[in-house]
C-alpha cells in the first residue's frame, strides 16, 4: 500500500507518517517545508518505505499510490494570512490536483478540512448539518472559503467520478512538533511562559476552543480513512475551555510569576467553537481521551527542549 502525505513534514502530517511507518506501509512525503520542518520526519529519510519530494501542490504531480492522506496548508491564522492569495490557491488548485491524482489511480483521498468553515457559529455545538456564519471578505476568509471549497471539489469528484472520499473537520490540534512561531494560542502561551514573558490574550479571554492532543486526532484520522463514510466528520474534543482558562492553566504550570496581558480582540475571531462529536462516535466509536492537563505536560516539555536547543546555538 502506498501513502501520499501532503504537508507531511508539518505538525499532523509527520505525526500520520509515523503511524503509518510504524504499520510498515509505504509512505511518499510531498512538502515544500513552508511552514514543515525537516526535523519532523528526518528519522525516516533513510527507510526504505520512505520517500521525500518537495513540491507545491499548486502545481500537479504524476505518481502512483493507493491512498492519499491531503493536509498541505498552513493551518494558523498567522501563516495563512500572510500572503492569502497563496492560501487560497493551496485550498483549491491543491486540492484539485489531488483530487485529480486520486482519480487516475482510483485512489482513497481524505481531505482535511476544518472546524473554521463554521466560521463564527451561530449554533452550539456544532455538527456536521450547520452550515455555518461565515464572511468572504474577513481576514479568515482565504483559509475558512478555501476549506469550504476544498471540501464542494471533493463532493463534485465523487459526484461525477466515483472519486472515494473522506473528510476531517478538524479542530484545534495540538501537541509537540507545533512551530513555536506557529501564531496559534496553545503555543504562543506555553513559548511565552517558558520564556518568561507576559501571557497575550487577545479580548477579554472570554472565547472557547476544544483543543484535541495530536495523538486522538492521528487514530481518528486513522479511524475515518478506513470507515465507509463519504460525507463530513468532526474530529476534536468535547472539553470546551476559555482562553483566560487555558492561560492561567500554561502559567500554574510553567511560571507563576509571569502576568496576563490583555490587548484588542483581532477582527472576526469566533467567540464559541466546540464540536457535536455524535457523528464520530457513532460511525467511528472515536473520541478524544487525553486531558488537556496531560497534552499540555508533554507539549511544554516539547517546546522546552526546543527552546533550550535553540538558546545554545
Amino acid at each position: 500500500m502506498i501513502n501520499l502525505v501532503t504537508g507531511g513534514a508539518g505538525f499532523i502530517g509527520s505525526y500520520l507518517i509515523d503511524d503509518l511507518i510504524h504499520k510498515n506501509e509505504k509512505v511518499i512525503c510531498l512538502d515544500n517545508f513552508s511552514t514543515g520542518r525537516i526535523e519532523n520526519i528526518k528519522r525516516w529519510v533513510k527507510n526504505p518505505n520512505f520517500k521525500l519530494i518537495n513540491h507545491d501542490i499548486i502545481n500537479p504531480i504524476e505518481l502512483d499510490i493507493n491512498k492519499i492522506w491531503h493536509l498541505a496548508c498552513p493551518a494558523s491564522p498567522y501563516h495563512y494570512q500572510t500572503d492569502p492569495i497563496n492560501t487560497s490557491k493551496i485550498n483549491f488548485l491543491g486540492t484539485y490536483n489531488m483530487l485529480e491524482l486520486a482519480k487516475i489511480n482510483n485512489a482513497k483521498i481524505l481531505i482535511a478540512s476544518s472546524s473554521e468553515i463554521y466560521g463564527d457559529p451561530e449554533l452550539h455545538p456544532q455538527a456536521e448539518t450547520y452550515n455555518g456564519s461565515a464572511k468572504t471578505f474577513s481576514d479568515r476568509a482565504c483559509y475558512v472559503e478555501g476549506k469550504r471549497i476544498a471540501e464542494t471539489l471533493s463532493f463534485d469528484f465523487n459526484k461525477i467520478h466515483k472519486t472515494d472520499i473522506r473528510i476531517a473537520r478538524i479542530f484545534n490540534a495540538y501537541g509537540p512538533r507545533m512551530l513555536p512561531n506557529d501564531g496559534r494560542v496553545i503555543s504562543n502561551f506555553i513559548c511565552q511562559a517558558l520564556m518568561g514573558k507576559d501571557i497575550t490574550v487577545y479580548g477579554k479571554g472570554y472565547q472557547t476552543r476544544c483543543f484535541c492532543f495530536i495523538d486522538d486526532l492521528i487514530k481518528g484520522l486513522n479511524k475515518l480513512m478506513f470507515s465507509q463514510y463519504s460525507k463530513p466528520v468532526n474530529l476534536g474534543s468535547q472539553k470546551e475551555l476559555s482562553i483566560i482558562d487555558l492561560a492561567k492553566l500554561i502559567k500554574r504550570k510553567v511560571n507563576n510569576k509571569i502576568n496576563i496581558i490583555y490587548k484588542d480582540l483581532p477582527n472576526d475571531d469566533p467567540m464559541r467553537r466546540k464540536p457535536d462529536l455524535s457523528l464520530a462516535k457513532n460511525i467511528l466509536n472515536w473520541e478524544s481521551y487525553t486531558s488537556i492537563e496531560d497534552g499540555l505536560e508533554k507539549t511544554i516539555n516539547y517546546f522546552n527542549e526546543i527552546l533550550k536547543k535553540d538558546d545554545k546555538n
